[in-house]
This record gives C-alpha cells, structure tokens and sequence, in this order.
C-alpha cells in the first residue's frame, strides 16, 4: 500500500475507533504553521492533522494517537496487514 492509502485506511479505523480527527489546514501567513498532534478534551481524544506535514509525519501522529487510545479496539479487528504492521510498530 502506497502511503496515502494507508493513512486513509487509519482514517477509517480512527473513525470507527471513535477518536476525533480534524484537518488543519494553513494559518496566517505571519502567524507559526499549525502542526499534527493529539489532544484530549473533556474526555475525548482529538487527533490534528496539519496538511502542512508530510504524510509520513500524519501516519505517525495518527497511529500513534491509535495505539495509546484505541488499541483494545484495534486488537480485536481485522486489518490489512500494512495498516497493522503500523500500529505494531
């Protein structure tokens, strides 16, 4: 799987997972670029995807947002193998 399809396929899983994820898209241009991150807010896990980051970085964030938040979820769910072997890592 190329690397944009397997970050769809974790968009898909976080979704069912039933974490929040929200594209952030550029600020103001004298202002600092947002960046990817995780936040929990009043009990809910909020997964920021900047589209100023690579998709290598936005894997990162979201597989790792994934296996701290969701990851009895994960386990007991068939996944293809790229987007498992992701969140094994």
């Amino acid at each position: 799987m190329e690397p944009s399809e397997i970050l769809e396929a974790l968009l898909e899983v976080a979704q069912q997972a039933g974490l929040e994820v929200r594209s952030v898209s550029r600020g103001e241009p004298d202002l600092p670029q947002p960046g990817s991150g995780v936040v929990k807010l009043k009990g809910r896990v909020f997964v920021l995807l900047s589209s100023v980051d690579p998709v290598a970085i936005q894997l990162e964030i979201l597989a790792g947002a994934l296996r701290e938040h969701a990851s009895e979820w994960i386990e007991e769910r068939h996944l293809p193998p790229a987007v498992r072997s992701l969140l094994e890592d």
